[in-house]
């Protein structure tokens, strides 16, 4: 849109125009250019903003005045006799590059968002994360380090509470099997997607279902070439191909894993008596559709087994064997299609099926879950000053949990249904000042009760590098399966989030610090101690503060970034019989992440130091609930690639360097001794270190592309 006015000016010969450029709050724009259309005359503004120039042009005329980062000004005039002031008052225009961005609670890793904290490789090259996502990120401030299970723990939230998305699409259960008190990883490879985003907290009315967190994959568009990737790993092998052509590709991945040869070389906690093994395939369609529109296919099939020995903590010569199998299937589609210049269509749908099975002793219980998320969101600018997202989705999802035994005819699950729909508002007032509203609203069949959740951000760009932000968002989940199956009729579990942070980005350079705190409410609790008796009767909190700083300038061909997260949790939940602090939650955690090149010797080094203060258990030796403390976790972990040609990586990793004996928790006896003590032993680590060593191959036209972006 433009500025209007009308003029009448008296002319008789040359006439003087001039007046003053000033902004919409009256400051002076300096470089203005001001000029009659289809004329030479015109001028530039001054430093004060005033400008001036003359003209011999009589009648109707059209004064405009441009300057980058502002609506074109025009008025209309009629030059009749003498000189005449014009006053321009320019509006800024909401520039996509310029503008302040929601930063609160959100972190995202992209090599092309203008606002980006991580870059896409990080999240395959921090050591100690070993390629996987969530050990990458478990380095970012508002994370907890909880070593026995590898998951993602959001300021004071369970591992359950943060949801993967793909393309905007639900994950149900993102991470591989695992044993009992041992680290699992994320069922998706990095190099699969091009950004992530990672919410703290307050993220958009888009992604319900998720209590804490939501972590978004966006996966890749297409493949630049054509290639074959080979990879021999000291705990088994892989190989893929990519096959592109014009605006489109298609590629896949078969990986094979067996830990067996590591653990006959590094002693174990466990008692193996099957190691872990796994074979997983990989694939996906890329194609290009009219000028911007895009289809693409992703498809990840894991199958998966162990076995293992239990040892009683009453008496250690005894031992239960355990053996696990799960078969794990995802299945995306998704589709983008633009519909003019302001508007586009996108969406999807995915399905999930996990199908596990244990066996204890020869008694099997089988598990079956099965989820289909349909998603589609209309997006785009009603005005310069205001852009729109609206979309409706629907999850379904069921759950079945039975012995396999003819005598036993026990089963509980539940097939739950949960309807939404969505939409969230950007209001530009300036290139400085941005507010996001929101809500979303579901139904949930199992309850059948509606709930709104309303959602608001708001950031302002304090100075040309800093910028402020405030979010407060509702948020709710469905209790976890092994509850809901107990009692369908438990009603979904909710958090309030409030959020204040500062960001300051310059020169490859990045500060943030966050204060955060968090309401929860409708917890699931047992009732009186009973497991079989549940009501949403439980409550928390959670508080902090995080740091983050990154400076990828200082350091050439260094990279290294500091993260401190101080959490102050506690609830009433479960078996909890008074509020307390959950045993997965650390006060105090904090990492340093440093990667170096050394192009000399084509070869890069990591190095990532992680550390957490103590972390509560309960010991039935102690009067108080939760009141034990484990010692303090540390780890130093180290990568290192090498280049011998530039189509061939060799790589090595090592995590705890040091050996440092991390203890997790405890785990208590049943039967007190003779003298009233219940018997414990610690949850350690299942080995003192994880040594990785690989050989990566790539075959392609050009034999210079190599995978380090996916390590």
């Amino acid at each position: 849109m433009v500025s209007l006015f009308f003029i009448l000016v008296v002319s008789n010969g040359q006439v003087r125009i001039s007046g003053k450029v000033t902004d919409v709050h009256g400051e002076p724009i300096l470089g203005a250019n001001v000029l009659l259309k289809d004329t030479y005359d015109g001028a530039s503004s001054q430093a004060d903003g005033t400008y001036e120039f003359e003209t011999t042009a009589t009648g109707d005329q059209v004064l405009i005045s441009k300057f980058i980062g502002y609506k074109d000004f025009v008025a209309s005039l009629v030059i009749t006799s003498q000189a005449v002031t014009v006053d321009v008052r320019m509006e800024e225009t909401i520039n996509e590059l310029k503008a302040v961005t929601i930063s609160a609670g959100a972190f995202t890793a992209s090599d092309a968002t203008r606002r980006t904290v991580l870059k896409a490789i990080d999240i395959a090259s921090t050591a100690g994360a070993t390629a996987d996502i969530a050990g990458a990120l478990n380095t970012l401030p508002g994370t907890q380090k909880v070593g026995e299970t590898g998951r993602l723990f959001v300021r004071g939230g369970d591992s359950n509470e943060a949801r993967t998305f793909i393309d905007g699409l639900v994950v149900l259960d993102a991470y591989s099997t695992a044993a009992p008190n041992t680290p699992s990883r994320g069922r998706f490879l990095p190099f699969m997607f091009k950004g992530t985003s990672f919410s703290t907290g307050g993220y958009s009315a888009e992604y319900g279902q998720a209590l804490s967190s939501a972590l978004v994959l966006d996966s890749k568009d297409e493949a630049a070439s054509t290639r074959t990737d080979i990879g021999i790993l000291s705990v088994g092998g892989d190989i893929g191909h990519t096959q592109a052509w014009d605006r489109g590709s298609v590629g896949g991945k078969i990986q094979y894993t067996n830990i067996r040869p590591y653990f006959g070389l590094i002693n174990q906690e466990i008692d193996w008596q099957r190691p872990p093994e796994s074979l997983e395939a990989v694939t996906a369609f890329r194609q290009q559709v009219g000028k911007a529109g895009m289809v693409k296919f992703y498809g990840n099939l894991n199958h998966s087994n162990f076995s293992l020995y239990n040892h009683s903590i009453d008496q250690p010569q005894d031992k239960q064997l355990y053996e696990l199998t799960n078969n794990y299937g995802y299945l995306n589609g998704f589709y983008r299609m633009p519909l003019n210049n302001s508007w586009t269509l996108r969406g999807g749908v995915s399905y999930t099926s996990i199908r596990e099975n244990i066996t204890i002793e020869g008694l099997v219980v089988n598990a079956l879950e099965q989820g289909t998320h349909v998603k589609t969101v209309l997006e785009g600018s009603l005005s310069d000053n205001v852009e729109l997202k609206t979309g409706v989705e629907i999850l379904q999802r069921n759950y079945d949990q039975y012995l396999d035994n003819p005598d036993v005819a026990a089963s509980l699950g539940f097939d739950e249904v949960i309807t939404s729909a969505f939409a969230e508002a950007d209001l530009y007032a300036t290139n400085d000042f941005v507010t996001r509203l929101g809500a979303r609203t579901e139904y949930n069949s199992l309850t059948n009760r509606v709930a709104v959740d309303p959602r608001i951000s708001v950031a302002y760009k304090a100075g040309s590098r800093g910028q402020i932000s405030f979010a407060y968002g509702q948020y709710r989940q469905s209790v976890k399966n092994e509850l809901l199956r107990i009692d369908p009729s438990l009603t979904a579990e909710k958090a309030s989030h409030y959020i204040l942070n500062y960001q300051w980005l310059e020169n490859n350079r990045t500060f943030r610090v966050e204060t955060y705190y968090k309401q929860y409410h409708d917890l699931a609790k047992n009732v009186s101690g009973n497991p079989a008796a549940l009501d949403n009767g439980g409550n928390g909190y959670a508080r902090g503060v995080d740091i983050f700083w990154r400076d990828n300038q200082s350091v050439k061909n260094g990279d290294y970034w500091f993260s401190y997260s101080f959490l102050d949790t506690e609830r009433d939940y479960l078996n909890y019989p008074s509020r307390a602090i959950p045993s997965f939650a650390s006060a105090h955690n904090l990492s340093f992440v440093y990667k170096q090149f050394i192009p000399s010797l084509k070869s890069q080094i990591g190095l990532t130091y992680s550390y957490a203060s103590g972390r509560t258990y309960n010991d039935p030796n102690m009067e108080a609930f939760n009141a034990g403390k484990t010692p303090y976790y540390s780890d130093l972990s180290m990568n290192f690639s090498y280049l011998p040609k530039p189509y061939i990586i060799l790589h090595f990793s090592c995590t705890n360097l040091l050996g440092r004996d991390n203890i997790f928790g405890y785990e208590f006896g049943e039967i007190p001794d003779v003298s009233g003590v219940y018997p414990h032993r610690a949850i350690r680590q299942a080995a003192p270190r994880f040594l990785f060593i690989g050989i990566f191959i790539t075959l392609s036209k050009d034999k210079t592309t190599n995978q380090l972006p996916s390590l």
